[in-house]
């Protein structure tokens, strides 16, 4: 860059090229996936947090967790509603950060967690009918209500850990 007053060339600002060098390392890649995964594995604990209280109500039902195991065909060889959960927890953890980390600047609320509730409310969505275990009356109001609830929870956990450790800079995308 030109100083306009003395008409010589600055040398360019290192600090930004370096900042922007150290998250484009593979490093920088690693890191922004622990962050993805801290993220989603509060979200998930505040969401399971919700859905074990839907359950003690007869809102929702733990075995809806099954029909994943069973979508992979590995129905008779592991404990279906362990497995299903760990799926669930792995999507919480790796699919939908990284889904989060690729849409937040693209969705309403002007911080993270506000943004993820908003992301929650999205993913609730797809949730409720795929869970849906056959509530009827009352128990289907609570069973909206409640997963609804468990996913604000889940973007809010979500946002508020990328917000609290994302050191990522601005990038031009």
């Amino acid at each position: 860059m030109v100083d306009p007053h003395s008409g010589v060339e600055e040398p360019p600002d290192d600090t930004v090229q370096t900042e922007v060098d150290e998250f484009d390392s593979l490093v920088g890649i690693v890191a922004d996936g622990v962050v993805g995964a801290a993220g989603g594995l509060v979200g998930t604990a505040l969401m399971t947090v919700v859905l074990l209280i839907a359950e003690s109500i007869g809102a929702f039902d733990r075995s809806s967790f099954a029909a994943l195991t069973e979508l992979i065909g590995l129905g008779g060889v592991v404990p279906p509603v362990l497995f299903g959960y760990l799926l669930f927890l792995a999507g919480g953890m790796i699919t939908w950060p990284l889904l989060f980390a690729s849409l937040m600047a693209y969705l309403p609320g002007d911080r993270p967690p506000a943004t993820g509730v908003v992301f929650g409310s999205v993913l609730w969505t797809g949730f409720a009918p795929a869970f849906y275990a056959g509530q009827t009356g009352l128990a289907l109001v609570l069973y909206g209500v409640l997963t609804l609830v468990a996913h604000w929870a889940y973007g809010f956990g979500v946002g508020i850990v990328f917000e609290y450790l994302a050191t990522r800079p601005e990038t031009l995308v």
